[in-house]
């Protein structure tokens, strides 16, 4: 298993690309923006995208969907809860497209060659948030980051249920889990238990 880090877009958001050395089948997690630098390094590390999966549907994660679907049209999965809220059009969420996208289950098992990704409803950013968790490592998206939690003073967030997320499904997992953010740099399920000033 390999992890590319992109930072793209004009609000710094991590982009992921998720590799089976083996297969040679990735996932593209949160095209934020710059979909050339996203295709770019999808061609240099020579996978073939499989999906790409969105931990929510705000318009900094989902600025290059579009582009990047239709470069290899590959699936687009976001939770049913978040794509509602892109349909309706709500402040700061984007536009992953027309074609109805796979909705995202709870503990639902995404397989990109040898790996299995398993995606964790962990809303309160927004309301459909997800996580994705891999061999002790977690993609949270914007609900954790290192030292702090995603906003939840945007349409559909709620303080009380990131909180219960974090609580419930991300800092229960061992200390070593490493957590790759939305933003910012990566940390540690236990550098977060000890010392995330909101937990």
């Amino acid at each position: 298993m390999k992890i590319k880090s992109l930072v793209v877009g004009s609000y710094g958001t991590n982009c992921y690309i998720l590799i089976d050395e083996g297969s040679l089948q990735c996932a593209v997690i949160d095209p934020g923006g710059d979909a050339p630098q996203i295709i770019k390094a999808v061609e240099d590390s020579k996978c073939k995208v499989k999906y790409i999966l969105l931990t929510h549907g705000h318009i900094d994660h989902t600025g290059a969907v579009v582009e990047v679907k239709n470069k290899y049209n590959a699936p687009v999965a976001i939770s049913e809860k978040d794509y509602k809220m892109v349909q309706q059009g709500a402040f700061v969420y984007g536009n992953i497209g027309n074609e109805a996208p796979l909705y995202i289950k709870d503990n639902q098992i995404f397989e990109i060659g040898d790996i299995k990704l398993k995606a964790i409803y962990t809303p309160g950013h927004t309301p459909g948030g997800v996580s994705f968790l891999t061999d002790k490592v977690i993609f949270s998206g914007d609900t954790l980051f290192q030292g702090s939690i995603g906003r939840t003073d945007f349409p559909g967030g709620d303080f009380e249920t990131i909180i219960d997320s974090i609580k419930t499904k991300i800092i229960v997992l061992p200390n070593e889990t490493v957590v790759l953010s939305g933003h910012g740099p990566k940390t540690f399920v236990g550098e977060e238990k000890m010392h995330n000033p909101f937990l």
